[in-house]
């Protein structure tokens, strides 16, 4: 019984002396809470995975959804924060529709997402387009659900003006 208690004792001291003198944990690996990316915020890999990089359309539309908007602000400020980075706007279309329709509509998807960030205040001479059409799906699928994933525009971010 004694060792018990003794045992509690320490546990509950090794507990408080965790503790900061505010309640907070501090010390080694402490971020607070919040929680940081490691990642350097002015690269490629901070843009594709804290940005995000595609764009979602409905079914035969080339028209910007109010999620659209919202991401493609974000990519517009990252940008515009990184004038020594230039884009390439990839369409793509799901694998319903023929070659050409296709190839059309992702050249529509790809300039909807060009024609909102020069909106934002980027110069077309920092942005390319490209159109695969349902050439290059993300899923190879028969139903809605996979089709959707394939209705898209993916920002490519290359290291500097030109390429």
């Amino acid at each position: 019984m004694t060792s018990i208690k003794i045992t509690l004792t320490a546990l509950a001291l090794l507990g408080l002396t965790a503790c900061g003198p505010d309640g907070s944990t501090g010390g080694f690996g402490s971020n607070n809470g919040i929680l940081q990316s490691s990642l350097d915020p002015a690269g490629v890999e901070y843009f594709n995975q804290e940005i995000g990089d595609t764009v979602l359309f409905l079914v035969d539309q080339s028209s910007l959804t109010a999620e659209a908007t919202d991401l493609l602000n974000k990519q517009a400020e990252w940008l515009l924060n990184n004038p020594n980075k230039s884009i390439t706007i990839e369409g793509h279309a799901d694998e319903t529709g023929t070659r050409e329709y296709n190839l059309a509509l992702g050249a529509r998807r790809a300039a909807s997402v060009q024609n909102y960030l020069v909106s934002r205040g980027l110069t077309d001479s920092r942005i390319n387009t490209v159109t695969f059409g349902k050439e290059r799906p993300l899923a190879i699928c028969s139903d809605e659900a996979c089709w959707s994933k394939n209705r898209r525009s993916v920002t490519l971010v290359a290291g500097g003006l030109g390429y």
